[in-house]
C-alpha cells in the first residue's frame, strides 16, 4: 500500500507538468483547435473584409468565431503568438463586391492574391502593407485608376492588376518601387504614355503592359533595363521606333510590340544587342526598310513574327543560323526576290530543323518555287506563300514536305500539274490551290490524303474527270472545284463524305445525271454545282439534306417537275432552279412559298406557284406554251451569250475607269464639298471640347456644317502616322460606291490643305446623337447610365447588323469584308436604329461567290482581339466567313453583356462556351442579368405560353450566335441566311408579344 501511494504521487506530478508542455505544443501547432483570437486587430480585418463581398460559392464559410482565423480559408500566419496574417489566397473562388480597405490592417501581410474573381470598384488604399511583396488583383472588375498610394508598398517584388478596367495613366512614382520585379497591367484601358521612370527600376524582368490604349514613343529608359526578361508593349497605340543604335539586352528573351503604329527602320544591330531573345513579335506594324541580317546572330530564336509591316528588300539568308526556330512569319509585306540570289534565304531555311510554320504570304516573291523548297525541314507543318507573283511548275520536290497540314499556294500563277507530288502530303489537313493556272487532272493518288478536311483548287484550269479517289476522303469538310473545266460524270462515291458542310462544283463542264449518294449528306450546308451541263431531275435523296441552306442548280439542262421533297427542307435560305428544263406545277409549300429566297427563272414549262413568283398560270393554251418554249430555247443562247460579252465589257470599263478616277471625281457631285474652313469652324477649330473619340489613325469630332446646318462627326486623319492614309484611301473605297439603310451615311470626304499647307484629310458622316453600342452594353461607372436596352431593342439592331453585313457580302455589287465588326463600330440614330461604320481595314473580294476566296492568306489579320475569327490566327484568309465570326460574337455580348475579353474568360472558358455550356437548358443562367428580369416580369404579367414563346426567342437567338462561331468557316452559315433566320425571330418576338 505505501509503496503504491509513492508511486501515484509521482504520477500526478509529473502529469501536472506533462499536461500544460502538451498544450502549450498543441496550441502553436495545431491554433485551429483554439477560438481565442490573440490578434484582435487581423481578425477583425479579416471579418470587415467578409461583411463587403459576395459568396455566392461559400469559399468562407470556415470564416467563423468558433474556428481561428489562422485556420480560415485561404489565410496564412506566422508561426509564433501573436499569430499574424502573413498571407491571404482567395484566387478563383468567385468572390465578388468591394474590396475593402481594412485589409491595409494586416500589417503583416506579404501575399494578397484576389485574382480570378469578380471584384469591382477602385484599388483599395493599403497604406500601412510595409511587408508586401505580391500584390495579384488581376482578372477582376476593378475601375478607375492605379493609385498613387502603391508606392507606399516599398517591398513590393510582383503587381499584377492584368485583366481589369482601369483607366488612367500609369503613375509616375512606380520608380519608387525599386525592388520590383513585375508588373503586370495587360488588358485594361490605361492610356498615356509609358514612364520614362519605369526604367529607372533596375531590378525588373517582366513588364507586361499590353492591351491597352497606350501612346507616345517608347522611351528610351526601358530600352535600358538591365534585368529586363519579358517585355510586351502589343495592343497599344504606340508610335516612334525602336533606337537605331540598340543597347545590349543580354537578359530579354521576349520582346513583343504586335499591332502598334510604331514604324522607321529596325536597328541594324538588333541581333547583336538581343542575343538570349526567344521570341520576337514585331507584327501590324508600321515597320520599314529591310530586314537587318544580324537577326540570324540570335542563335536562341524560336518565334520571328514580322508580318503586316512595309518591310522591302530581300529575305535575309542569316535566317538559316537560326536553328531552333520554330515559327517564321514574314507575310503581308513588300519582300522580294526576283532572282537566284533572292531566293537564297530558302537555300539556307534548310538548316531550321526544328522549323513548323513558314508564311511568305503576300509578297513580291516572283518566279518559280526553287526546287531547294524539298530541303526544308521535316517538322515543317504550316507553309504559306500564296499572293505572291510565283510562275511556273510546283517543283516535285515540295512532295518531300510530308509533315505539312497546310499548304497554301493561293493566288499565284502557278501553272503545271499537282500529279507528281500531291500525293505524298498524306498528313494535310487544309490544301489551298485557288486561283492559278493549275492544268491536268487530280491525280487518284488524292485519295491517299485521308485528313483532308480543306481542298479548294477554285479558279484553276483543271480538266479531264473527277476521279473516284476524291470518295477516300471521309474527313472532308470543304470541296471546292469551282471555275475549271471538269467534265465527265460526277463520280457516286463523292456521296461517302458523310461530313462535308461545303461543295462546290459550280463552272465547269460537268454532265450526267446528280448522283443518288448526295443524299448522304445529312451535314451538307452549301451544294453549288450551277453553270455545269447536268441533265436528269433532282434525286429524291435530296429530301435527307436537313441541314442544307443553300442549293444552286442553275443553269444546267436539269428536267422533270420540282420534287415536293425541297419543300421540307426547312433549313434553305436559298434555292436557285434556274435556267434549267423543270416542268409542271410549282409547289406551294415550304421554301416554294417565299419568292424572296427563290430563283426559279428560264424554266418555261413551270407554271402556278405562289403569287409572289409571278409565273404563268397552269391553265394556258398549249399550243401558245409550245410556241413559246421554241422562241425561248432560241432566245435564251442569243441573249446568254449577249449578256457575257456585255459582262467582260463592263467589267473591263469598270477597272478602267475606277484607275483613272481620282478621289474628287469618285465622290464628285453627289457628296457636298467642304473646305477645311468649313470643317474647323463646325467643330471649333477641332476643340477638345468637341471631341468625341480616338481611333487609330485619327480622331472624331462633333461640329454643324454652317450652310446645311447640319449635324455631323467629322473623322481627321493623323498623317504623321504610317498606314492613316491608307486607311484613309480603303475606307473612301469602301463608302463611295455602297449605300444601305444600315450602313453609316457619309457626306462628304475632304483631301485638301489646312491653313498653315500641311496636308488635311478627313470624312464627314451624319452625327449619331445616340452614340455606339458599345456605351449602351458597358457604360463606365462615372457615366451617367443610357436608358436600358430591352430585348427588343436588342433583336432590331442585330436584325440591322445582319441586313448591312448582307448587303456588304451579297448584294452590293462588289462583296465587301468589313473586317472590324465591335459594337463600338455599330452607331444608333435618334430612333434606336442601329448604323455600321469604319470601313477603315475593310477588304473586297475577286469573287463574290466565293465565300473562302477573300484576300491573301497571313498570320497577321487586322481587327479587334476577341471578334477575330480563329482561322486568321491561323494563316487563314479574310473572308465574309470572318465577319459571320464577328458577328456572333456580337451577338452573344449583346444577350450575354460580357466582352468577350472579360477576365472570367480564362482557363480554356470563352464567351463560345460560357455560352454553349448552359444551352439551351440554362440560357438564363448566362443572358444579362437584366434582360432576365425583364423576361421574367413580361411572362409573369402574361402567361405559360408567353413563357415558353420567351424562351423558345432567347434559345433561338442563341442558336444563332453559336452556329455563327462555329470554328471551321465552312460550318458558318451566310449572312444572307443570319439575316433571314434574325428577321423570322423578330417577326416571331413581335408577334407574340404584341398579338396574344
Amino acid at each position: 500500500m505505501c509503496l503504491m501511494g509513492h508511486s501515484k504521487q509521482p504520477a500526478n506530478l509529473a502529469m501536472f507538468i506533462v499536461l500544460p508542455l502538451l498544450l502549450v505544443c498543441y496550441g502553436v501547432g495545431n491554433i485551429h483547435c483554439s477560438t481565442v483570437h490573440e490578434n484582435s486587430e487581423d481578425f477583425h480585418s479579416l471579418l470587415d473584409f467578409k461583411q463587403g463581398i459576395t459568396d455566392p460559392n461559400n469559399a468562407l464559410s470556415t470564416w467563423t468565431n468558433n474556428t481561428h482565423f489562422c485556420r480560415w480559408h485561404g489565410v496564412n500566419c506566422s508561426s509564433t503568438p501573436p499569430y499574424r496574417v502573413t498571407a491571404l489566397n482567395l484566387t478563383g473562388q468567385g468572390l465578388g463586391g468591394q474590396i475593402s480597405s481594412s485589409l491595409g490592417n494586416l500589417t503583416f501581410l506579404a501575399t494578397l492574391n484576389l485574382s480570378n474573381n469578380n471584384f469591382h470598384g477602385p484599388i483599395p488604399l493599403l497604406n500601412k502593407l510595409q511587408h508586401l511583396n505580391s500584390l495579384l488583383l488581376g482578372s477582376n472588375f476593378l475601375q478607375g485608376v492605379i493609385p498613387d498610394s502603391l508606392t507606399n508598398y516599398s517591398n513590393l517584388v510582383n503587381l499584377d492588376l492584368s485583366r481589369n478596367n482601369l483607366t488612367g495613366n500609369i503613375p509616375l512614382k512606380l520608380s519608387l518601387l525599386t525592388k520590383l520585379e513585375a508588373i503586370i497591367l495587360f488588358d485594361n484601358d490605361l492610356t498615356g504614355a509609358i514612364p520614362p521612370a519605369l526604367g529607372k527600376i533596375i531590378t525588373l524582368k517582366t513588364v507586361d503592359l499590353s492591351e491597352n490604349q497606350l501612346s507616345g514613343t517608347i522611351p528610351d529608359e526601358v530600352w535600358q533595363m538591365p534585368n529586363i526578361e519579358l517585355l510586351n508593349l502589343n495592343g497599344n497605340n504606340l508610335s516612334g521606333g525602336i533606337p537605331q543604335t540598340l543597347p545590349k539586352l543580354s537578359s530579354l528573351t521576349e520582346l513583343s510590340l504586335t499591332s502598334n503604329m510604331i514604324g522607321n527602320t529596325l536597328p541594324s544591330n538588333i541581333g547583336d544587342a538581343l542575343p538570349n531573345l526567344q521570341s520576337l513579335l514585331l507584327g501590324d506594324n508600321n515597320f520599314s526598310g529591310s530586314i537587318p541580317a544580324s537577326l540570324g546572330n540570335i542563335s536562341g530564336l524560336k518565334q520571328l513574327q514580322l508580318a503586316d509591316n512595309y518591310f522591302v528588300g530581300q529575305i535575309p539568308s542569316s535566317f538559316g543560323k537560326l536553328s531552333q526556330l520554330i515559327v517564321l512569319d514574314l507575310g503581308m509585306n513588300f519582300l522580294e526576290a526576283t532572282d537566284s540570289q533572292g531566293w537564297e534565304f530558302l537555300d539556307a531555311l534548310a538548316n531550321c530543323t526544328s522549323l513548323s510554320q513558314l508564311s511568305l504570304a503576300g509578297n513580291e516573291l516572283h518566279g518559280p518555287i526553287p526546287n531547294s523548297i524539298g530541303n526544308l525541314s521535316t517538322t515543317l507543318q504550316r507553309l504559306l506563300i500564296g499572293g505572291n507573283n510565283l510562275s511556273g511548275v510546283v517543283p516535285t520536290s515540295i512532295g518531300k514536305l510530308s509533315g505539312l497540314v497546310q499548304l497554301s499556294l493561293d493566288q499565284n500563277n502557278l501553272t503545271g500539274t499537282i500529279e507528281e507530288w500531291v500525293g505524298n502530303m498524306t498528313n494535310l489537313i487544309e490544301l489551298h490551290l485557288q486561283s492559278n493556272s493549275f492544268t491536268g487532272t487530280v491525280p487518284p493518288s488524292i485519295g491517299h490524303l485521308t485528313h483532308l478536311t480543306y481542298f479548294n483548287l477554285s479558279e484553276n484550269k483543271f480538266t479531264d474527270v473527277l476521279p473516284t479517289s476524291l470518295g477516300s476522303l471521309t474527313q472532308m469538310l470543304v470541296l471546292d472545284l469551282s471555275y475549271n473545266n471538269f467534265q465527265g460524270s460526277i463520280p457516286v462515291e463523292l456521296g461517302n463524305l458523310g461530313q462535308l458542310t461545303t461543295l462546290d462544283l459550280s463552272s465547269n463542264m460537268l454532265s450526267g445525271e446528280i448522283p443518288e449518294t448526295f443524299g448522304g449528306f445529312e451535314q451538307i450546308n452549301t451544294i453549288q454545282m450551277d453553270r455545269n451541263i447536268l441533265t436528269g431531275i433532282i434525286p429524291t435523296t435530296f429530301g435527307n439534306l436537313h441541314s442544307l441552306s443553300l442549293l444552286d442548280l442553275s443553269h444546267n439542262s436539269l428536267s422533270g417537275s420540282l420534287p415536293s421533297i425541297l419543300s421540307d427542307l426547312h433549313s434553305l435560305s436559298k434555292l436557285d432552279l434556274s435556267y434549267n428544263n423543270f416542268q409542271g406545277e410549282i409547289p406551294t409549300t415550304g421554301v416554294f412559298d417565299n419568292a424572296t429566297i427563290v430563283s426559279l427563272d428560264g424554266n418555261p414549262g413551270l407554271c402556278g406557284g405562289a403569287m409572289d413568283l409571278h409565273m404563268p398560270s397552269c391553265h394556258i393554251d398549249s399550243g401558245r406554251a409550245d410556241r413559246a418554249n421554241y422562241l425561248i430555247k432560241i432566245l435564251i443562247p442569243i441573249f446568254g451569250f449577249m449578256s457575257l460579252v456585255l459582262l467582260f465589257y463592263f467589267l473591263f470599263l469598270e477597272k478602267k475607269t475606277r484607275r483613272a478616277n481620282n478621289l474628287e471625281q469618285s465622290f464628285g457631285e453627289h457628296f457636298e464639298k467642304v473646305t477645311y474652313n468649313d470643317l474647323a469652324q463646325a467643330t471649333r477649330e477641332f476643340s477638345e471640347s468637341n471631341l468625341i473619340g480616338r481611333g487609330s489613325y485619327g480622331s472624331v469630332y462633333r461640329g454643324k456644317l454652317k450652310e446645311s446646318k447640319m449635324e455631323v462627326a467629322v473623322k481627321v486623319f493623323d498623317l504623321e502616322m504610317r498606314g492613316a492614309e491608307r486607311s484613309f484611301l480603303a475606307e473612301c473605297e469602301a463608302l463611295r460606291s455602297i449605300q444601305h439603310r444600315n450602313l453609316l451615311p457619309i457626306i462628304t470626304a475632304c483631301s485638301t490643305v489646312d491653313n498653315v499647307g500641311n496636308v488635311f484629310k478627313a470624312l464627314v458622316y451624319e452625327f449619331m446623337p445616340n452614340g455606339s453600342l458599345d456605351t449602351w452594353l458597358h457604360h463606365k461607372g462615372d457615366e451617367e447610365a443610357p436608358k436600358y436596352l430591352g430585348l427588343t431593342h436588342r433583336i432590331s439592331i442585330v436584325v440591322n447588323v445582319a441586313d448591312a453585313l448582307d448587303y456588304l457580302h451579297h448584294d452590293c455589287g462588289r462583296s465587301t469584308v468589313h473586317c472590324d465588326l465591335k459594337p463600338s463600330n455599330i452607331l444608333l440614330d435618334d430612333d434606336m436604329n442601329a448604323l455600321l461604320g469604319d470601313f477603315g481595314i475593310a477588304r473586297f473580294y475577286v469573287d463574290p461567290q466565293a465565300t473562302w476566296a477573300g484576300s491573301i492568306s497571313s498570320i497577321g489579320i487586322k481587327g479587334t482581339i476577341g471578334y477575330i475569327p480563329p482561322e486568321y490566327g491561323g494563316g487563314g484568309h479574310t473572308s465574309t466567313s470572318g465577319d459571320v465570326y464577328s458577328f456572333g460574337i456580337v451577338l452573344l455580348e449583346i444577350l450575354t453583356n460580357k466582352r468577350p475579353t472579360d477576365p472570367m474568360f480564362m482557363g480554356g472558358l470563352d464567351i463560345i462556351s460560357f455560352v454553349e455550356n448552359s444551352f439551351p437548358d440554362q440560357v438564363f443562367h448566362v443572358i444579362d442579368a437584366d434582360l432576365a428580369e425583364e423576361c421574367k416580369n413580361l411572362t409573369q404579367r402574361k402567361n405559360a405560353v408567353q413563357e415558353n414563346e420567351t424562351y423558345q426567342c432567347l434559345v433561338d437567338l442563341l442558336q444563332v450566335a453559336i452556329s455563327c462561331t462555329r470554328s471551321l468557316p465552312s460550318d458558318r452559315p451566310t449572312m444572307k441566311q443570319v439575316a433571314s433566320k434574325m428577321h423570322a425571330i423578330k417577326t416571331s418576338h413581335l408577334g407574340w408579344r404584341y398579338n396574344k
